[in-house]
């Protein structure tokens, strides 16, 4: 009897794990376990495709799919994350669409206190949003000056304040409260933030800094000028101080940077380099000779190699590859395709 009761409580206990094994195995929404291409569209509207990671599903137009007609926006820039919810970026409408980043359904449009935002990071229940605001060709007298971080409060989907950065600002992450900002078009500057005082210093990097990636306390920075050969631009964070890895110029169109596993990639033209992450100079030996016409958005993630092949007339495509350069998948995805995000 008492044996009997122990053998059926012992099941009972296994049967409860192995079905809360399966509960915490099943995935969250229809896009998780996958990656979102962003698409930038027109100035009318963007869109956002999807694909599972082992391509077995893929959707088009995740927005259209799940929100019906209600538009996402034009000139799509980019995508961040908070828990459960993405951040898409409409630049070209000045609105952020707050959605569930599983279900893609919509929760909430931030469109007020926005202008030409471009990159958004978060702390603390608070989005850091850059905001290129006039263009100098439209705006001379302050187009080069006039740019902003709308700090948003994610709690009340708000922007609650400014910090006015006295310069131009594209590209940002977020390192122990101070966020680091580049922008290749008008600055030869990177910008450094502090969230807290929102004092902001400033160290000379050069023309045409871009990409950025943090490793190990030191700032990577790709300068990849339309003309002549680039550099890696290595900046310590404790100190400020500066390293250089100078790009010989057949390398030249240089475009992408990503940091994975301790390796430097790099796009120049429409081909993938890696490097050594520790290494003084740059491998000129191609991963990828891929054949993209226009190298729109590139990432490196999960032992994969994602480049997008933009197209503004009719669809792009994204082409993944493995590290070994052998081709995985290609994707017929939207209009000006520019990005890759990761939703697992």
């Amino acid at each position: 009897m008492k044996f009997s009761k122990l053998l059926l409580i012992a099941l009972s206990i296994s049967l409860f794990a192995s079905c809360s094994s399966d509960d915490n195995d099943d995935p969250k929404g229809a896009y998780d376990n996958g990656f979102f291409i962003l698409n930038e569209g027109s100035s009318d509207v963007g869109s956002v495709s999807f694909s599972s990671d082992d391509f077995t599903s893929f959707t088009k137009d995740v927005y259209a799919s799940a929100n019906g007609s209600d538009l996402i926006g034009g000139y799509l820039q980019n995508i961040f994350f908070d828990g459960d919810r993405a951040y898409i970026i409409s630049g070209g409408s000045n609105v952020i669409n707050v959605v569930n980043r599983y279900t893609f359904k919509l929760i909430a449009k931030i469109d007020s206190g926005l202008a030409n935002p471009r990159y958004g990071v978060v702390k603390d229940g608070k989005a850091y949003v850059t905001n290129a605001n006039t263009y100098s060709y439209i705006n001379p007298a302050t187009g080069d000056t006039d740019d902003y971080v709308a700090v948003i409060n994610l709690a009340t989907n708000t922007v609650e304040s400014k910090i006015e950065l006295n310069a131009t600002a594209n590209r940002l992450i977020l390192e122990n409260g101070k966020l680091y900002i580049t922008e290749p078009n008008s600055s030869t500057k990177l910008l450094i933030v502090n969230i807290a005082t929102k004092a902001i210093e400033t160290v000379e990097i050069g023309s045409s800094g871009d990409s950025i990636e943090e490793e190990n306390g030191t700032l990577f920075i790709l300068r990849a000028p339309y003309s002549g050969s680039g550099e890696i631009v290595k900046v310590k964070l404790s100190d400020k101080s500066i390293s250089r890895i100078a790009f010989p110029e057949s390398l030249a169109g240089l475009g992408f940077m990503d940091i994975e596993d301790n390796k430097i990639y790099y796009t120049a033209g429409s081909s993938v380099y890696a490097m050594d992450i520790n290494a003084t100079t740059p491998s000129t030996t191609a991963l990828v000779n891929s054949p993209a016409s226009y190298v729109y958005g590139f990432a490196v993630e999960n032992n994969r190699i994602y480049i997008a092949d933009a197209k503004f007339d009719k669809d792009s495509k994204a082409f993944i590859y493995n590290l070994s350069g052998v081709l995985q998948k290609e994707l017929a995805v939207g209009v000006g395709s520019n990005g890759f995000y990761f939703n697992n």
